[in-house]
């Protein structure tokens, strides 16, 4: 009972991110669609989406507050913005991954909306270790650009250990993971 307890919290949870994504001022585009802001930090002019650091494999929210008094509020919102971008950004990866696993598997795997719904779990579960890792406020226009940031490596540790999750889909994510990432970037960045 409490699993599921905690299964229809968690997906509270990314309903919620969800909709701040969806309601967010500014753009949602993927990488190379940001503000471009003069003076700005980097992170802020590439906007939301896949993202290399080094060796690190990053789904990346960069969300935007403007126009509050209240300075507290004005990074919270903006924080928010940031997850949300990022969750959205994760549950469209993660959907390709599904696909990519079905078209595969054929009929011996996971139906497709199974590996869908399995997919939305470990979305949840990772989103919870998705971090704030920046903040800058333009001195211009006032506005808060947050930067959220989770790494693929604890997205792939996630699902190894999502019990429902099928050991094939599993093992899909791990092994293929990072060149469906390195994919679905260069087909961002065209």
């Amino acid at each position: 009972m409490q699993r599921y307890q905690l299964r229809n919290a968690l997906r509270a949870v990314l309903a919620i991110l969800t909709a701040l994504a969806l309601s967010a001022c500014g753009t949602i585009g993927m990488m190379g669609s940001g503000p471009g802001a003069e003076g700005a930090p980097e992170w802020v002019n590439q906007g939301t989406g896949l993202a290399r650091d080094g060796e690190r494999r990053l789904f990346q929210g960069v969300g935007q507050a403007s126009g509050m008094e209240d300075r507290s509020l004005q990074v919270e919102t903006a924080d928010k913005r940031a997850r949300g971008k990022l969750a959205r950004t994760l549950s469209g990866y993660l959907e390709g991954v599904g696909r990519d696993h079905h078209a595969r598997a054929g009929e011996g795997g996971a139906t497709e909306a199974e590996a869908s719904r399995s997919m939305e779990e470990v979305a949840e579960r990772s989103l919870g270790e998705a971090r704030i890792t920046e903040r800058w406020r333009d001195p211009e226009t006032d506005t808060v650009h947050a930067r959220a940031e989770l790494t693929l490596d604890k997205v792939i540790a996630t699902a190894a250990r999502v019990e429902d999750l099928e050991p094939a889909l599993r093992d899909h994510l791990r092994r293929r993971g990072e060149g469906l990432f390195d994919r679905s970037r260069e087909e961002d960045e065209e």
